[in-house]
C-alpha cells in the first residue's frame, strides 16, 4: 500500500471493557457484525480459550484476542475518501447482488467501514475509516457537522423554493425537515441546480423534502462534509485524507488537535 507506517503498530491501551465483537471492530479487524460471525463460527480465542459469546467482556489492551490463531492487534488508523458513483450501494454485502462501494476499494486495503451513507441513486463524497470512535463522532447528530449537496431538480429554482427549503417542509410521515442553507447555483428552462447544506443528517432528508413538494430529484451529489471538500477526485476513485484534511475535520468536530501526521494520497 502506498502509505508510510510506523514500525510499531499502536495498540489500544485504555483497559476499558467492551464486548468481544466490538473489540474486534475497535481493533480494525472487521465490522462488529462480521466479528459476531467470526466468534460464532469458533474462529476467535480470548485469553487462549475459544470464545462463543460476542458480548464476552474484553479489557482493551490487556486481554489477548486471537483470530484464526493469530494475535489481533490494532493496526494504523486509516482515513479515506471516495467519490461514490451512482448505482452502487453503501454496504459490504447486498442481498440483491448489486455492486457495492467495497468493489471500488483497493484489494490490499485492511478492513474499513463507511462513516455515514449515500443511497444507491446518490453520488459524491463518502468517508471510510477503521477508527470506529472517530466515525461515530463524525456521524453523531449532536456533532452538527455541515454536509453540502449539489442537487439537480426537475423544477425552475426561485426564491420561493429556496425559502421553503430553509423554513422547513413537512414530509409525508409528518416530520419537519429543513435545510440550514439553500442557494441557487444555476437554472434553466425546466431544471435547476441547488446547493443545500444540512446539519441534521436525517434519513433521505433531501429526497423526502423534494418529494413533499412534488419535485423530482434528478441528481444528488454530496460535495463536502464540514471543511472536507470532494474537489476534483474522479468518480469511483479513492484516496487517503491528507494530514491537513484530517485535522481540519477533527477541529470541526471539537476534537483535540493531535498535530499533523504524515500521510500520502493514494493514486486512483
Amino acid at each position: 500500500m502506498d502509505r508510510k507506517r510506523s514500525r510499531q503498530e499502536p495498540e489500544v491501551q485504555d483497559g476499558r471493557k467492551v464486548g468481544l465483537a466490538r473489540a474486534l471492530s475497535k481493533l480494525g479487524i472487521c465490522s462488529r457484525s462480521q466479528g459476531v460471525e467470526l466468534i460464532r463460527t469458533g474462529r476467535v480465542r480470548l485469553n487462549g480459550a475459544r470464545a462463543r459469546n460476542p458480548e464476552a467482556p474484553v479489557r482493551l489492551g490487556k486481554d489477548r484476542i486471537e483470530v484464526d490463531g493469530k494475535r489481533a492487534r490494532e493496526g494504523p488508523k486509516l482515513y479515506l475518501m471516495m467519490n461514490k458513483p451512482r448505482g452502487v450501494v453503501t454496504t459490504a454485502k447486498d442481498e440483491m447482488d448489486r455492486e457495492t462501494v467495497y468493489a471500488l476499494l483497493p484489494k490490499d486495503l485492511p478492513w474499513v467501514a463507511p462513516a455515514g451513507r449515500l443511497d444507491k441513486a446518490s453520488e459524491g463524497l463518502l468517508i471510510f475509516t477503521n477508527d470506529s470512535e472517530w466515525a461515530a463522532r463524525l456521524t453523531a447528530p449532536e456533532t452538527h457537522l455541515d454536509k453540502s449537496y449539489h442537487v439537480q431538480v426537475g423544477a425552475v429554482g426561485d426564491t420561493s423554493l429556496l425559502r421553503k427549503l430553509e423554513e422547513g417542509i413537512r414530509a409525508e410521515d409528518g416530520e419537519l425537515l429543513r435545510a440550514k442553507q439553500a442557494r441557487l447555483i444555476r437554472s434553466g428552462e425546466k431544471n435547476s441546480w441547488i446547493e443545500m447544506v444540512l446539519d441534521e443528517g436525517k434519513n433521505r432528508q433531501i429526497r423526502r423534502m423534494l418529494e413533499a413538494l412534488r419535485i423530482e430529484a434528478l441528481r444528488l451529489m454530496r460535495v463536502a462534509i464540514g471543511p472536507l471538500e470532494l474537489g476534483d477526485l474522479q468518480k469511483g476513485c479513492v484516496r487517503d485524507l491528507s494530514a491537513e484534511e484530517k485535522n481540519l475535520l477533527d477541529r470541526a468536530m471539537g476534537m483535540p488537535d493531535r498535530g499533523l501526521q504524515e500521510t500520502r494520497a493514494r493514486p486512483c
